[in-house]
C-alpha cells in the first residue's frame, strides 16, 4: 500500500507545462509537451499521466537531463467492474444480489453473466443481473483510470526535473473548408477559409500551441497497436482575430495560429484559416464528352498575391454562394480542390448548366489505309439565355491524331487534349465541326 501511495504523491507533484499540437490533415498529430516532475536517486518508477488512448507507444520520447528511462509500459487496461473481476480470480469477494446475500466466497469466475464462486467448498453461480453489489476484499495492485505511461526512471539525484516529451497520436485530424461569395457578373469572389479539426484521440490540449501540416505525407505501415502565450501578455485584437500564419515547411506547408487554442477531447473546432479575400474569377461553360453530354459550369480563379490571394491552399471542400434578387445569398455549388501551391489556377466545378444545351454527333468515318483512319464530327450548342456566352469544347484522342479541318480554330493542349473555344450568341445555335485522323 505504501508504494501505491507514493506513486499518487509524485504524479500530484508534476507541474503541467506549455503543450504543443501538430495535427496531420491524414487523422494524426505530434504532441510535445514540458512538465516538471519529482523523482527519487536511483531507480523510480513514475506513471506519466494524462495521454490519450489514441498514442502511439513506439513513438515516445522522454528528454530531461539526468534521467534515463530503462523501461515503458503502456497502460491502457483501465479499471472497472468487469475488468476487476477478471483480474479478482482466486481472491476473496463478497457479492450482494436483489434479495439474498452477501455471498462471500474465492471468485473462480467471471464471464461476463454469471459469477461462480467457492464458499467453503461449495461452488455457487449468482447471476450478473441480479447482482447490486460486489466487494473487493483485497485491492489489487495498480489500478488505472486513464490510459497511462508506466516508467521505470534511473536518476543521478533526486529532485525536481524538467522534461520534454513528445509522441504521436492518432484520432486527431484536420481539413480545410471554404466559403465562396461571387459577385452579381460572376466575375469576382470573396473567398473565406476555415480549418475544422476533429479530436477523438482521448485527451483535451488545454492553451496548446497549434500547428497544421498541409502535404501527403508517407507513413510506413504500422504492425500491431501502434507554447502557449507567456502568462501576463495580451494580444491586441488585430492578432487575436488574425488566421494561421503560413510558411513553406521540408516539401510540406505549415500552418501556425498565433494564438493558443485548446482543443477539447471529442471536439469539433472550426478556426479561421486566412481573413477574407476578393479575387478576379471567371465563370466558364465547359462540354466534355468524356464526362458526359451536359455542358458543365465551373468557376475559375488563380491563387495569386497579384489578383488579391497568394497563399497555398490546403486541399478542401469548397462551398460557393450568390446573392439573388432580393439580396440573400443561394448555395450554388461545391467541389473539392486539390492541395494548391501560390499562382496556380483553381477550377471549381459547381453543377450542369440548364439552359445551354450540347448535342454531339458523328457524321462520317473513313478508312483511309490499315493503320489510318478519319473521323468528322459536329458539336451542336444551344444557348437559350439572354447573354452572349462562349463555350469550352474540350476533347480527347489516343494514339497518333491531328485535326485535319474545323470551321473555328482550337488549339492542341496535350498529346490527348484538342479545346476549342465557341462564342453562342443568346438564344442561337452554333455548330462546331472538325475532322481528325487516327494512326
Amino acid at each position: 500500500m505504501s508504494r501505491i501511495i507514493l506513486f499518487i504523491t509524485i504524479l500530484a507533484m508534476a507541474a503541467y507545462g506549455q503543450i504543443a499540437l501538430t495535427v496531420y490533415s491524414d487523422g494524426f498529430a505530434l504532441v510535445k509537451e514540458s512538465r516538471t516532475i519529482s523523482v527519487g536517486k536511483g531507480i523510480t518508477q513514475y506513471d506519466y499521466t494524462p495521454v490519450p488512448s489514441g498514442i502511439m507507444p513506439q513513438t515516445v520520447h522522454l528528454s530531461a537531463d539526468g534521467i534515463a528511462v530503462l523501461e515503458q509500459n503502456y497502460e491502457y487496461d483501465l479499471v472497472s467492474t468487469e475488468r476487476l473481476l477478471e483480474k479478482g480470480v482466486d481472491s476473496e469477494i463478497r457479492v450482494y444480489t436483489e434479495k439474498e446475500g452477501p455471498y462471500q466466497g474465492t471468485l473462480l469466475s467471471s464471464d461476463g453473466t454469471t459469477i461462480l464462486l467457492d464458499i467453503n467448498g461449495q461452488l455457487t453461480s449468482l447471476l450478473v443481473e441480479k447482482t447490486t453489489a460486489v466487494n473487493f476484499i483485497e485491492r489489487p495492485d495498480r489500478l488505472f483510470t486513464r490510459p497511462t505511461l508506466a516508467w521505470l526512471l534511473y536518476s543521478d539525484k533526486a529532485g525536481k526535473k524538467d522534461t520534454e516529451l513528445s509522441y504521436m497520436t492518432n484520432g486527431v485530424g484536420w481539413q480545410a473548408a471554404y466559403i465562396a461569395t461571387v459577385n452579381k457578373d460572376d466575375t469576382r469572389l470573396a473567398l473565406d477559409g476555415w480549418v475544422t479539426i476533429n479530436n477523438f484521440s482521448g485527451m483535451t490540449y488545454k492553451d496548446a500551441i497549434l500547428k497544421l501540416v498541409a502535404g501527403e505525407v508517407h507513413r510506413a505501415e504500422v504492425l500491431g497497436r501502434g507554447a502557449g502565450a507567456p502568462k501576463g501578455v495580451t494580444m491586441d485584437m488585430a492578432e487575436a482575430a488574425a488566421g494561421f500564419e503560413e510558411e513553406a515547411f521540408f516539401e510540406y506547408h505549415l500552418y501556425t495560429l498565433p494564438r493558443p487554442a485548446t482543443v477539447a477531447d471529442r471536439q469539433e473546432k472550426q478556426l479561421s484559416l486566412f481573413e477574407p479575400a476578393e479575387t478576379d474569377a471567371e465563370k466558364v461553360f465547359v462540354f466534355e464528352p468524356f464526362r458526359g453530354d451536359k455542358v458543365r459550369v465551373e468557376m475559375e480563379f488563380v491563387n495569386s498575391e497579384e489578383k488579391g490571394l497568394g497563399m497555398p491552399l490546403p486541399e478542401g471542400v469548397i462551398r460557393v454562394y450568390k446573392e439573388d434578387k432580393s439580396g440573400a445569398l443561394q448555395f450554388v455549388g461545391e467541389d473539392r480542390i486539390e492541395h494548391t501551391p501560390k499562382d496556380e489556377e483553381i477550377r471549381i466545378y459547381l453543377g450542369n448548366a440548364f439552359d445551354v444545351v450540347a448535342e454531339r454527333n458523328r457524321i462520317d468515318y473513313r478508312r483511309i489505309s490499315n493503320r489510318v483512319y478519319e473521323e468528322d464530327y459536329e458539336i451542336k450548342l444551344r444557348n437559350h439565355k439572354d447573354e452572349d456566352i462562349i463555350v469550352k469544347v474540350v476533347e480527347h484522342f489516343w494514339g497518333d491524331w491531328f485535326i485535319k479541318a474545323e470551321n473555328i480554330e482550337g488549339n492542341k493542349e496535350d498529346a490527348r487534349t484538342n479545346e476549342w473555344e465557341v462564342p453562342v450568341p443568346a438564344d442561337e445555335e452554333v455548330t462546331l465541326t472538325f475532322t481528325v485522323r487516327h494512326k
